[in-house]
């Protein structure tokens, strides 16, 4: 992807938008969709990084109730011209055509390969980009809930739960497992104790990249690898408001 001359690149992850209810997480998508107008000014490309719901679940024809503000705004910046890249998480797993037939945003599943090149400058900069659960070691009874929640027999079945009683328990669940952010995401496990950390490097040994770019921990992390690479978690929208740019030479963590 080139980025001309005095654009950027944004990335922002785990809003969590209705939890712990529609209601008390307005103000928090009021501050998102006012970053989205901010970042629109000078944006080449916008990356959300997944859980941008709290729950999502697409039926045929039906999507969740709410959050009008945030998906009008989204179609606004993508009928703009802006590309805005969407990575599942895992509250929003469950995307199966919404995002791209009616706001234009390509969904990935798995993490992704990115280079990006100023249009004035010969270097190139590679990133790693994903929403970061079930990466790295341990973590073997979230992989195994992960692979049921993904399986098509399971999507079938919850499909035909009605809507209001498929929905309503899914956010029941989702608060009162406090999967929003748990007390051990909020903690710095120091370096060698980092998960993504660990998958970083370990993917280091394969290829190099200049940026690994994840959500998920909800935890503003910025931290060499090396001395030609770096991880950057990107936080949440719940307590930190933090967010990634990237002005095509330098990738910095910000607060909105």
């Amino acid at each position: 992807m080139e980025i001309p001359e005095g654009k950027k690149i944004y990335f922002a992850s785990d809003n969590h938008l209705g939890a712990p209810t529609m209601e008390a997480s307005r103000p928090r998508e009021r501050k998102f969709v006012a970053w989205l107008d901010h970042v629109k000014q000078d944006a080449a490309a916008i990356f959300l990084m997944g859980d941008l719901f709290d729950f999502w679940f697409e039926y045929k024809t039906v999507i969740p109730k709410g959050f009008a503000r945030t998906l009008g705004k989204l179609a606004e910046i993508t009928d703009s011209g802006i590309p805005v890249y969407y990575f599942v998480g895992n509250h929003d797993l469950w995307m199966s055509g919404y995002f791209e037939d009616e706001l234009n945003i390509p969904v990935f599943h798995t993490p992704q390969e990115f280079t990006f090149k100023m249009n004035t400058e010969r270097s190139r900069s590679t990133f790693f980009i994903g929403h970061g659960d079930g990466l790295g070691p341990g973590d073997k009874g979230y992989k195994r809930m992960k692979k049921v929640f993904t399986n098509p027999f399971f999507k079938w079945l919850f499909r035909w739960l009605h809507p209001d009683i498929g929905v309503r328990i899914a956010q029941y669940l989702s608060v009162k497992n406090k999967l929003i952010s748990g007390d051990d995401d909020a903690k710095f496990l120091g370096e060698d104790n980092e998960w993504l950390v660990t998958y970083c490097k370990s993917k280091l040994k394969q290829q190099h990249y200049d940026y690994f770019v994840f959500g998920h921990r909800h935890l503003p992390l910025d931290i060499q690898l090396n001395a030609n690479s770096k991880y950057m978690n990107l936080g949440d929208w719940i307590q930190y408001y933090t967010y990634g740019v990237f002005d095509g030479s330098t990738l910095k963590l910000k607060e909105y």
